[in-house]
C-alpha cells in the first residue's frame, strides 16, 4: 500500500513538473514567435524601400539614355550646321 501511495505522489509530482514546464515553454515559444514576426515585418519594410529605389533608378537610367540620345542628335545638327557654314 505504501508503494502505491509513493507511486501516486511521484506521478503527481511528475505531472505538475511537466505542466509547469510546458507552460513556460509555451510562453517562450510565444515570445520568440512574436519577435520573429516583428523582425520579418521590419525586413519586409526594408525590402520594399529597396525595391522602390531600384525602380526609381531604373526610371532615371531610361531618362538618362533618352537625354544622351538627344545630346547626340543636337551635336550632329551642330556639326551639320558648322559644315554648311564653312
Amino acid at each position: 500500500m505504501v508503494e502505491i501511495a509513493v507511486a501516486l505522489i511521484t506521478l503527481a509530482g511528475v505531472i505538475i513538473t511537466v505542466a509547469v514546464g510546458n507552460k513556460k515553454t509555451s510562453k517562450d515559444i510565444k515570445s520568440q514567435t512574436d519577435l520573429t514576426i516583428y523582425r520579418i515585418n521590419q525586413l519586409e519594410n526594408k525590402v520594399e524601400k529597396h525595391n522602390q529605389v531600384v525602380e526609381r533608378v531604373y526610371i532615371l537610367e531610361r531618362k538618362e539614355e533618352v537625354e544622351e540620345e538627344k545630346i547626340k542628335v543636337i551635336n550632329h545638327r551642330i556639326d551639320d550646321l558648322e559644315k554648311y557654314h564653312n
